[in-house]
């Protein structure tokens, strides 16, 4: 129901869906266990975060010095739709003062070059970062001249000065986000919906390992603040004590490495799974398609390791996808488009659209191989 509720969203570009602080850290902490200096000397942007309400923005600004930052830069759109209510920028310190010609209802820009105790109190806080920006002093806070829109020129110039792009993009214009950031050439960590990796631009991307999933939401559920609460939210997605809406339906897209995108995937055998797998409980057999030259495997957790033809797999497959161990040869799509075609059975008749077991339509699969050792 959670997946329905992120379509819903989707088609009505209901896009106002706020990630927490601790996924944020948890995350990025995930790829400084891989490589210390993954953010040492970079800019880091965030392109679609009011940093008057964004934890993107609080947890680089906190831990600009840690990770060794270059520079950070921060941009909302206008207008933001949670100014003042769920995520203050300075949390429980002094609230900024209203400065005359900087209003919150203008799109923003905060550029961060450095940090540290301006007030003397011996630590470093979010109530520094303010005092330096009341006076711009080694940073700068401007309104933007247009709307904050991630496709202005002014936000265009703002991403080519970017080494990393850090963010919550619109699931409404995921593709057409993607696709600035190829064709700019940088380096990403953003949410998305796991739904995208179904698109033709996303899924080639994957296919040629140039983008892959993150290391992932505590056991893959995702929990945003929105200001939109609606009632039409199935049971158990929205919680109004929180404000937190569940999906299980998000993950992080990257093309920044992380350890656990290089943990082998332990397998058993053919014989073992359809011996022990309770997923396998009652066959035989694998089945295979009807129309595709491939055997269906509707678990992860039941690829079976010694078996060296195509494999068809669900796209949850990716969060446990080790490029080392495994060869992604297409998807259905790319079979219904003629771009597989020794795996169409040559007896079939029929649709190519999806595979078909014994006559009925499945859900959509991937086709994989075991890399040869």
């Amino acid at each position: 129901m959670a997946n329905k509720n992120l379509t819903k969203a989707k088609k009505a570009k209901n896009d106002e869906f706020y990630t927490q602080f601790s996924d944020i850290q948890k995350e990025v902490e995930s790829y400084l266990e891989y490589n210390p200096d993954t953010f040492k000397d970079k800019i880091i942007y965030s392109n679609c975060d009011d940093p008057f309400e964004s934890n993107f923005f609080r947890y680089f600004v906190l831990n600009f010095d840690r990770l060794g930052l270059k520079r950070l830069i921060s941009t909302s759109y206008k207008p933001s739709p949670v100014a003042n209510t769920q995520l203050g920028l300075f949390g429980d310190d002094k609230t900024l003062e209203k400065v005359k010609g900087r209003p919150k209802v203008t799109a923003n820009k905060f550029i961060i070059n450095e940090v540290g105790d301006i007030d003397g109190d011996g630590s470093f806080t979010l109530e520094d970062i303010a005092q330096q920006l009341r006076a711009n002093k080694n940073n700068e806070w401007t309104p933007l001249e247009g709307d904050g829109d991630f496709r202005s020129a002014e936000c265009v110039e703002l991403l080519k000065q970017s080494d990393i792009v850090v963010t919550n993009p619109p699931f409404s214009l995921f593709r057409e986000y993607i696709t600035q950031l190829f064709e700019h050439k940088k380096q990403f960590l953003i949410i998305g919906s796991m739904n995208s990796i179904t698109y033709k631009e996303i899924f080639v991307l994957i296919k040629n390992n140039k983008l892959w999933l993150g290391n992932g939401f505590n056991a893959g559920n995702a929990y945003f603040s929105t200001p939109n609460a609606r009632k039409d939210f199935a049971s158990g997605v929205y919680d109004e004590k929180t404000g937190l809406v569940k999906f299980r339906n998000c993950h992080w897209f990257t093309n920044l490495d992380h350890g656990r995108r290089h943990q082998p995937l332990n397998l058993m055998t053919t014989n073992e799974n359809l011996r022990f797998n309770k997923k396998m409980q009652g066959k035989t057999t694998y089945d295979r398609y009807d129309n595709y030259d491939a055997i269906d495997v509707p678990f992860t957790k039941a690829i079976p390791s010694d078996y060296e033809g195509v494999m068809g797999v669900p796209i949850s497959f990716l969060d446990k996808y080790n490029p080392n161990q495994f060869e992604i040869l297409g998807s259905d799509t790319d079979i219904k488009e003629g771009k597989l075609p020794l795996l169409i059975i040559s007896k079939w008749n029929g649709k190519l659209d999806r595979g078909y077991i014994h006559g009925k339509r499945i859900f959509s699969r991937m086709f994989i191989k075991h890399k040869k050792k």
